[in-house]
């Protein structure tokens, strides 16, 4: 009885710890993503919830669908998003294309890193 007990907590362990990098690896491509002025949507957030990455814009929501790296199908129209990384592998953008539609958009918190840089003075 006490292997089987010991058993089941081995596999609890190894499914939380398979969840927990798996929520690691999502939780990379959540932020705010900005579009260009004129754009259908002005921006996009990318939010984590219950082990699933989802998209809100003005346009409604979808869920993301892992399709490979850094691509994702955006289930309720139709398309995918396709994150873009830096030269150290930090998400900055995403490229989506749906119903027709192309944006490319910056990840918020590059924008501000990129301000930052320039010296300006908010």
């Amino acid at each position: 009885m006490k292997k089987i007990f010991c058993l089941a907590l081995l596999f609890l362990g190894i499914g939380l710890a398979a969840k927990a990098q798996s929520d690691t690896t999502l939780q990379q491509y959540t932020g705010k993503y900005k579009f260009a002025e004129g754009s259908i949507v002005l921006e996009a957030v990318v939010s984590l919830e219950n082990g699933s990455l989802s998209v809100n814009t003005s346009a409604g929501s979808s869920p993301l669908e892992k399709q490979s790296d850094d691509v994702f199908v955006i289930t309720a129209f139709q398309g995918t998003a396709v994150f873009k990384r830096n030269d150290a592998k930090k998400v900055i953008g995403v490229s989506i294309n749906a119903m027709g539609y192309a944006l490319e958009g910056t990840k918020e918190d590059i924008m501000m890193e990129l301000f930052e840089k320039s010296g300006r003075k908010i």
